[in-house]
């Protein structure tokens, strides 16, 4: 034990995206533009689904949920890189290191839940339209939210747990712009063949069984649209599942890459988890907000109320 101690590391070093100083301050830029444009859009939707009651029914209540997961999951990835992109001490200490894997999946499973609750909830809308605001009630909506947050929770816990076990005696050069499993495996003294089994199998069964529950409850959603004879009806029909799958392909497809392969880090992977980890959260506000008349009415609404308390007249 004392030689186990004496070698653990202590924190590690994060390389980052590149290692040319000039080409660091580009990147550092564009991550501190889109994650304010994260920052602003998700907490956009959050205040505008909470100002106006119009837009207080369980389909935008799931939104505004997907909203803060996404701020959140943005926030846990992106902190502690921007600071690194123009710093020349780019270490994280190990607890750091293993609390930022644990919120990752925090987020991240929960985000995995969430988008396949929304799938059922539009399952219901659609299939049993009449019987939606029974089924959808408050109380259910509200223990539908809070389980996706036990699951990642749960997912999280079992992830992070065995990376916390391993022994890393050097080297301490992590190859990302954040912490991972995948990524902490790779600089590990002991064996990691067990991690790396329970963390395929742990990733999976969450990826899988959640895209399982969004592809049946959309068979059920085009066989139902299917059997509408306006074309009118079933044009707004899709429409109101476009956006959410939309979403859906941009999340999963990333998780899929990354995580469906052996822990092999190089450049491609950095990218995809930029895409998963930024470009996504920032797409997300724009994808349901450009195909929803409702929400863009309540934002120029809430807008209009801004300008009035500030005593701006809109003519």
């Amino acid at each position: 034990m004392a030689v186990r101690n004496e070698t653990r590391v202590t924190n590690f070093i994060l390389l980052g995206l590149s290692s040319n100083p000039d080409l660091q301050i580009i990147i550092f830029v564009l991550f501190l533009v889109m994650y304010l444009l994260i920052i602003a859009g998700n907490l956009l939707i959050v205040v505008t689904i909470y100002v106006d009651s119009q837009l207080h029914s369980p389909m935008y209540f799931f939104l505004s949920n997907l909203s803060f997961i996404d701020f959140g999951f943005s926030t846990v990835a992106v902190s502690k890189s921007l600071g690194n992109f123009v710093s020349h001490i780019k270490t994280i200490s190990f607890n750091d290191c293993i609390s930022q894997v644990f919120f990752l999946h925090l987020f991240g499973g929960a985000e995995c839940f969430h988008l396949s609750l929304m799938s059922y909830d539009r399952y219901v809308a659609i299939c049993y339209p009449l019987r939606y605001t029974t089924i959808m009630n408050k109380r259910t909506c509200v223990l539908l939210v809070v389980s996706t947050w036990v699951g990642g929770f749960i997912h999280a816990f079992t992830q992070s747990f065995p990376t916390v076990e391993l022994l890393y005696c050097g080297p301490n050069e992590l190859d990302h712009f954040y912490c991972e499993t995948r990524t902490l495996y790779l600089l590990a003294c002991s064996s990691t063949f067990i991690s790396e089994i329970a963390d395929m199998v742990n990733t999976g069964s969450l990826a899988l069984g959640c895209f399982l529950v969004v592809s049946i409850s959309y068979a059920y959603i085009i066989s139902t649209v299917l059997k509408i004879r306006s074309a009118e009806g079933r044009r707004k029909a899709f429409s109101t599942c476009a956006s959410h799958l939309m979403v859906v392909t941009l999340f999963f497809g990333p998780l899929v890459f990354i995580y469906m392969r052996p822990p092999v880090t190089f450049a491609g992977e950095k990218l995809v988890s930029v895409f998963s980890t930024i470009v996504t959260p920032w797409l997300n506000p724009f994808i349901y907000t450009l195909r929803n008349e409702k929400v863009k009415e309540a934002m120029k609404k809430l807008g209009g109320r801004k300008m009035s308390f500030l005593g701006v007249r809109r003519d």
